[in-house]
Parts: structure tokens; C-alpha cells; sequence
């Protein structure tokens, strides 16, 4: 095989993965393609783990996310695509000097994707994986180890414009019907939100509003029916101005909230 793949290869290979189930088959043939660079033992191996159901981000050591490059080590949670909407929001919402938190990190993604737009701002994260932390680090992401915000430096207490996370937020009773290897690669820890998915979100409304200034604005990927769930929270809380975020199919995808009450 040569460094550049031929058609014939990129064809074959396309077919191979759209075979055995793969939606973006073409695109991962590129990939995998790509990340060989002509050896073709090394494809060989790429392919079979990728067939495994291996995620492709642990494969090829990255995955581009609202077009800012990330590095993703084997063992991370690997960045969606369905969040991009969400990182995209929690940037335009942090002011060019500002400070924002990225809650469970995973790879550092939407924090990176923060401290790209907004060169000036402060954008720190926190995770409770060890390896999540060393990725999000390798990416150039100031990153705290611990549980959500209680890592985080005592000094952003009521000077955060933007708290953002993909926290999980799976109902328990629902964790089976994940794709079938998620769990074979990927620990529940990333996904388990308690029965109703909402443990861990009503935590973090809970712990941000030390952090927040007055309206600041917390951002949260989620689910179903879980927006209305939270919504006395939201209030008893001190949160004003909720909006729920939906995707283009109308399928609810997060909550934007600010934080009316002083810190």
C-alpha cells in the first residue's frame, strides 16, 4: 500500500464498515486510512478494533470538535457531536475577558473549544477520572481532579459568567439501551444519572451559584422530559430566564438558565 490511498482501497474498505453496521462508513474508511499512513499491518489492526466496536476518536487519538482538533486517550469519554450546539452557546455567552467552568470534562473539549473563541478568557474544568484529567491537560486545559466544583480554586466564587457540563444524565433503567458497546469500552460513570437522570444536574444547579456572578449563565446538556423536572429547582433556586435547547428535530438537547439571585 502506498501512503496515498487509492479508490480501490478507500472503496473496499468503505464497504467493509458499512457491513458490519456503521453509519459514517466512508468517513471512518478516511480516517483509519489516514491514521495507517501506508502501513498496512497497522490498518489491518485499526480496522479489527475498530470492528470490535472500539470508538474511533481511542483509534485514531483525536476527533474534531466544533472544528477545533481534540486529543482523546483510550479510556475517555469521547466528545459528541450533539453537544457542539451547546459549547457553541456556553462561547457566546462568555464575555471576551471572562471566566467559565467546564464540568466533567472528559477530554477537555468544550472548555478547548472555550478558550479558542475567547483568547481572553479564564476557562477552567474539572473531572473525577484520573485519565480524563491527564487528556483534558494534554489538550492544554487548566484541569482540577475532584468532584464537579469542589476542586475548583476557591478564588472564582462569584466571578463565573459561564458554568457549562456534559454530566451524566442517563436514566439508570435506561443505561441498557445504550448502543451495545458503549459499556464494553466506555464506564457507566460517564452516562449513570441516577433513576430519572437527574441526580447529578440537580447537584451541579445546587453547587454553581456560589460560583456564578449575578447573571451568569449556566448550561446543561440533557434530555426528555428532565427540563421540566428541574424546573422548581431552577427557581427555588435563584435561576431566571430558562431556556430549553432543542435540536433541529425539535428533540430537547440542554437548558440555559441565569443566575438572578446575588452570589
Amino acid at each position: 500500500m502506498g501512503d496515498v490511498p487509492t479508490s480501490t482501497e478507500l472503496t473496499d474498505l468503505t464497504g467493509r464498515l458499512a457491513r458490519a453496521g456503521f453509519i459514517a462508513a466512508e468517513d471512518e474508511a478516511n480516517e483509519l486510512l489516514a491514521r495507517a499512513a501506508g502501513d498496512g499491518d497497522l490498518l489491518d489492526s485499526l480496522v479489527a478494533r475498530r470492528l470490535t466496536g472500539e470508538p474511533l476518536a481511542w483509534i485514531t487519538g483525536k476527533v474534531s470538535f466544533c472544528g477545533v482538533e481534540i486529543r482523546v486517550q483510550p479510556g475517555v469519554y469521547v466528545p459528541r457531536w450533539q453537544s457542539e450546539p451547546l459549547a457553541r452557546r456556553a462561547a457566546e455567552r462568555l464575555p471576551a475577558t471572562g471566566a467559565a467552568i467546564d464540568l466533567c470534562t472528559g477530554s477537555g473539549a468544550i472548555a478547548r473549544v472555550l478558550a479558542t473563541t475567547r483568547p481572553g478568557a479564564r476557562v477552567v474544568a474539572s473531572d473525577i477520572d484520573e485519565r480524563a484529567v491527564a487528556c483534558a491537560a494534554a489538550n492544554g486545559v487548566e484541569v482540577y481532579r475532584g468532584n464537579l466544583l469542589s476542586p475548583l480554586p476557591r478564588s472564582f466564587k462569584g466571578r463565573v459568567d459561564v458554568v457549562v457540563g456534559v454530566v451524566p444524565y442517563v436514566p439508570t433503567p435506561d443505561l441498557p439501551l445504550l448502543q451495545r458497546d458503549t459499556f464494553a469500552f466506555e464506564s457507566p460513570l460517564a452516562y449513570d444519572g441516577g433513576l430519572d437522570g437527574t441526580d447529578i444536574l440537580r447537584r451541579v444547579l445546587r453547587e454553581s451559584p456560589p460560583f456564578l456572578r449575578r447573571g451568569g449563565a449556566l448550561l446543561l446538556e440533557l434530555g426528555g422530559d428532565q427540563a421540566d423536572a428541574l424546573r422548581d429547582d431552577l427557581a427555588g433556586l435563584g435561576y431566571v430566564d430558562l431556556t430549553v435547547l432543542v435540536d433541529d428535530e425539535g428533540d430537547v438537547r440542554g437548558i440555559e438558565a441565569r443566575h438572578g439571585a446575588a452570589a
